[in-house]
C-alpha cells in the first residue's frame, strides 16, 4: 500500500530542477544546468606540504549556489549531489587508497547556530558512495574562526591559526589514509593548517579533494 501511493504521489510530483525551475526531467539537478558547471581537468590543484589537494569544479554560477544554499539555507537535499560530483572527478582520479573520510568541521558555536555541519552531510553521502569509512569527530575545530572569506592573506592565516585539532582517544592507526573533504578552497590557508595538525600528530598520509575553487 506504501509503495503504491509513493508511486501515485511520483506521478502527481514532477520535481523541478533546483536551478532553474524546469519539470522537463523530473531532477534536482537538469541536464542543461549540469552542463553549465565548470569541471577541472584531472590535476593535483595545489600541493600543501607534500599533500596534493585537488578541487573538482571552479566556483561558479550553479556550484555557487549549490554550496551556499546547503551551507547557509538548509537545503540538505543538495547533500547528495555535492556527494556525486566529488564522486565522479574521485573515480576519474582513480586512487587506489582506501580512504578514511574527514569532513573539515565547523566550530561548535557555528554547528549550534546552523543545527549541522554541511560537509558532514556530504562525507555521508560520499561514504555511501565510494564505500569509504567517514569520521566526523576525529578531526575538531576548537577556535570560533572569522569568516575566512572577509579577509586577506595575513589576516587569514592569523585567523586559522591553532584553530584545529584532533580527538586523540580515538584510535586511528598512523598509517591510514586520509581524505580531507571541504567545499571550497582559494588560497588553501585552511587546509594548509589541518594538514599541519594532523602531520604534528603523526599522520602522514593525507589526501584532500574540495568541490570548487574559485581561481584557475
Amino acid at each position: 500500500m506504501i509503495k503504491f501511493i509513493e508511486k501515485l504521489l511520483s506521478l502527481i510530483y514532477i520535481q523541478p530542477c533546483y536551478f532553474c525551475k524546469s519539470t522537463k526531467e523530473d531532477t534536482l539537478i537538469c541536464s542543461k544546468c549540469y552542463s553549465k558547471i565548470k569541471f577541472l581537468g584531472i590535476d593535483v590543484f595545489k600541493k600543501i606540504n607534500d599533500v596534493n589537494i585537488y578541487a573538482c569544479t571552479i566556483y561558479d554560477e550553479i556550484i555557487k549556489k549549490l554550496i551556499r544554499d546547503l551551507k547557509y539555507h538548509k537545503q540538505k537535499q543538495l547533500a547528495p549531489l555535492q556527494a556525486q560530483i566529488m564522486k565522479k572527478y574521485l573515480d576519474e582520479l582513480k586512487l587506489t587508497e582506501d580512504f578514511l573520510i574527514l569532513p573539515v568541521p565547523i566550530h561548535p558555536n557555528r554547528k549550534k547556530e546552523r543545527k549541522y555541519n554541511h560537509m558532514d552531510l556530504v562525507g555521508e553521502e560520499l561514504s555511501k558512495t565510494t564505500g569509504y569509512k567517514i569520521n566526523k569527530e576525529f578531526l575538531r575545530r576548537i577556535k570560533d574562526t572569522q569568516k575566512q572569506y572577509k579577509l586577506n592573506k595575513q589576516e587569514r592565516i592569523k585567523n586559522i591559526n591553532g584553530a584545529f585539532d584532533i580527538d586523540i582517544s580515538q584510535s586511528i592507526n598512523k598509517d591510514t589514509q586520509l581524505l580531507i573533504i571541504d567545499d571550497i578552497t582559494s588560497t588553501g590557508i585552511t587546509l594548509e593548517e589541518i594538514i599541519k595538525t594532523l602531520k604534528t600528530h603523526g599522520y602522514n598520509k593525507i589526501t584532500a579533494i574540495t568541490l570548487a575553487t574559485p581561481k584557475f
